[in-house]
């Protein structure tokens, strides 16, 4: 059962693409720890997309909507501040969307979607060992290989110091990296819980009966578990187990609010998805609890940080860095770009023009606004902006109708596993509206290549229902 279980998962639905499949899965495997190498799997996996799917890539409306952001992002060019930063900030987007319109149609299936997220889990371990050791062991490495080819650098103690970075150059785009992975990761966790209650159920139950939710239950584990622990199901759970602890501390490692908040998040959506909603109503008075003791009156907030650590509600309301610059706060950078956006609404002033003005104004220098929506507004005008935002919306309105159709219990599993795709857009949406992602090589093209995943899944699944309507 587990050989033709792994077999479906590498299988590619259309065998054209199998190559391409097999090079995309090698490359998002190692992509974390040595992006060159990993690079070499995903641009191969292009190219085949390219040229054996190029009709279908072109037939398709949302890719001529980012053909036209393309056009539009190339004329506020010529308006820029500076030309020369703003044709470098295309880089930050033009060849990722290509890696879009490719992997869109090479990811198809709900099963190509759980072996990425298996994947995905499995390339952050190593990830979150050497965070571990950069942390509490003063683990620091400086490895170069051929140039680039191999590169690896940890700075010890975290990068800043306390806050855990493991092989990114921040610890913020680690917290964004662990934060998708840890949303994929609980999916496949839910999903290997079913697929053990239902083997523990089976005496009590037909044969062919498929148990999918808890009813409103907590989960509850089943008296026959320690014999399931032999078959893959009992194994994938225990492991998802302890994966999912590891990289929930690490989250919780890197110090970022942002992503603290949107792990919570998540762990809520998937509770009221399963309709356990004991474990909310849980979850909901933690989050009441730091939240009281972070910013209560002092009356209130003292009696809650009896129990609540420092580390939590100092971090939330600054406390823990109380004397950061005001240059340095998210509320002036945010300020600045609005400013910038009201000066020039329609054209921008460019890409990566943000910084140099704003070094130019506050005497400091900063890479982004900590926003991704309003440094677009600021750098490439409403136009553009809207148009990026509206291509979003249609990624994700066109999962969610997936989701709605996907109604039977045969489908649970897909539903499933569709959710957790759909919950890491809305939190990588979240995430940069208090931050930018798309500076790291690495945490872009994933974010893209995710993106990429709902979309061909839609396309996949409407194409097959004009098809049975027909």
């Amino acid at each position: 059962m587990l050989g033709t279980c792994l077999k479906t998962a590498f299988r590619h639905p259309n065998p054209s693409l199998q190559s391409s499949w097999n090079y995309a899965q090698l490359g998002i495997l190692v992509f974390p720890l040595l992006p060159f190498l990993g690079a070499v799997g995903i641009v191969l996996a292009i190219l085949g997309g390219w040229f054996t799917q190029y009709r279908a890539i072109i037939r398709r409306p949302l890719h001529w909507g980012f053909a036209l952001l393309s056009v539009f992002m190339l004329i506020t060019v010529s308006f820029a501040n500076d030309k020369t930063a703003a044709f470098l900030g295309l880089f930050n987007f033009l060849p990722y969307f290509l890696v879009f319109v490719s992997f869109s149609t090479l990811i198809q299936t709900p099963v190509q979607l759980r072996q990425m997220s298996w994947i995905l889990v499995l390339g952050s371990l190593p990830v979150v060992i050497l965070g571990f050791g950069q942390l509490f062991l003063n683990w620091s490495s400086k490895i170069r290989i051929l140039w680039f080819v191999v590169e690896w650098e940890i700075e010890p103690g975290g990068q800043p110091v306390g806050r855990m970075a493991s092989v990114f150059m921040y610890a913020n785009i680690n917290a964004c990296y662990l934060m998708i992975v840890f949303i994929l990761g609980i999916g496949l966790w839910l999903e290997s819980y079913r697929r053990m209650r239902r083997r523990a159920d089976k005496p009590k139950d037909h044969p062919g009966r498929n148990t999918v939710t808890q009813g409103g239950k907590l989960p509850t584990f089943p008296h026959s578990l320690t014999p399931s622990l032999l078959d893959s199901a009992g194994f994938a759970f225990f492991f998802l187990t302890v994966a999912m602890i590891a990289i929930f501390v690490a989250l919780i490692l890197t110090d970022s609010r942002n992503a603290w908040a949107i792990a919570i998040f998540a762990c809520l959506a998937y509770a009221v998805y399963e309709g356990w909603h004991i474990l909310v109503a849980g979850v909901a008075g933690i989050v009441a609890s730091v939240l009281c003791a972070a910013f209560a009156p002092l009356a209130i907030a003292q009696l809650f940080r009896k129990v609540v650590p420092a580390f939590f509600w100092a971090r939330l309301n600054d406390q823990l860095y109380p004397d950061r610059p005001i240059a340095l706060l998210r509320k002036t950078q945010w300020q600045f770009a609005l400013s910038l956006t009201q000066q020039r609404p329609w054209t921008g002033w460019g890409l990566r023009n943000f910084t140099p003005l704003y070094d130019a104004q506050m005497h400091i220098w900063l890479g982004h606004p900590h926003n991704l929506f309003l440094m677009l507004f600021a750098e490439t005008g409403f136009p553009t902006t809207l148009l990026f935002c509206g291509l979003l919306v249609w990624i994700f309105i066109g999962g969610v109708q997936v989701l709605q159709k996907l109604k039977s219990v045969d489908q649970a599993e897909d539903k499933l596993i569709c959710f957790s795709y759909l919950l890491v857009f809305v939190g990588w949406v979240l995430f940069n509206t208090a931050d930018v992602s798309l500076f790291d090589f690495r945490l872009n093209t994933l974010s893209w290549l995710l993106l990429a995943a709902i979309s061909g899944v839609v396309y996949r699944h409407n194409y097959h229902q004009r098809l049975a309507v027909k």
